[in-house]
């Protein structure tokens, strides 16, 4: 039932976000399409540290660890000169609620703190009805201990499907933007962006992009968590 749920539930965002006449996703990155190894990739400057904190769209449910999108994401990285070490704390089925009580360990058990913390929740908390202002609640709180320490967070953002009301729309689409600007965070405004309407990019689940789907996520985002690392010293 869960897994019907959760099926359900992702069709139901791929129908609020509706049709794109946008021009088409970006070619993937060819060192992530290819596999590459990261570490063979010629980098410049100091190590910049990522922690990607998410659900089961970081964690890589589905696809093998090297196809995650923290993974992907480094490897990209490297291919850009950028000497990149993401680290993947993403877990599947994590609502922002169980995010938010286990985000301050995940970030002191890191061993230096981050230079970007990429934030990647709010998908669980649709598919189970969560209020938006629950959803904020738990969001505002991760960024605001981020702010607190200095450390520049990537939020990226989800959308709702309309039949949950066009109240409840509004209230979550809304948080992510208002998030981000409260607390001077950099953002995505729908992490799904490049996969939504590919069926042939999701899993059988109808919910997991496939490795292929994660390196289209990779291109499509690159350049937004490059634009969000702070100049290295």
């Amino acid at each position: 039932m869960k897994k019907r749920c959760l099926s359900i539930g992702l069709t139901l965002l791929l129908v609020a976000c509706g049709s794109s006449d946008d021009a088409a996703a970006p070619a993937v990155d060819a060192a992530v399409q290819a596999g590459v190894d990261a570490e063979a990739m010629p980098v410049m400057g100091p190590e910049r540290h990522i922690l990607a904190f998410g659900d089961s769209l970081f964690a890589g449910y589905g696809v093998a660890p090297e196809d995650s999108y923290p993974a992907k994401l480094q490897r990209a990285l490297r291919a850009q000169g950028v000497n990149a070490q993401v680290a993947n704390a993403g877990v599947s089925g994590d609502t922002t609620q169980a995010g938010l009580q286990r985000f301050p360990f995940v970030l002191d058990s890191q061993p230096q703190a981050p230079d970007l913390v990429i934030v990647e929740l709010g998908g669980n908390d649709l598919l189970r009805g969560l209020s938006p202002e629950q959803t904020r609640a738990n969001l505002q709180q991760i960024l605001g201990l981020l702010e607190e320490r200095g450390i520049p967070v990537l939020l990226m953002g989800m959308r709702a499907p309309p039949n949950m009301g066009e109240d409840y729309q509004r209230a979550f689409d809304r948080l992510y933007g208002d998030l981000a600007k409260a607390h001077g965070a950099a953002l995505v405004p729908f992490f799904l962006e490049a996969v939504y309407d590919r069926p042939e990019l999701i899993q059988s689940d109808r919910i997991h992009p496939t490795s292929e789907g994660i390196a289209e996520l990779v291109a499509d985002t690159a350049d937004e968590v490059v634009a969000a690392l702070p100049k290295a010293n």
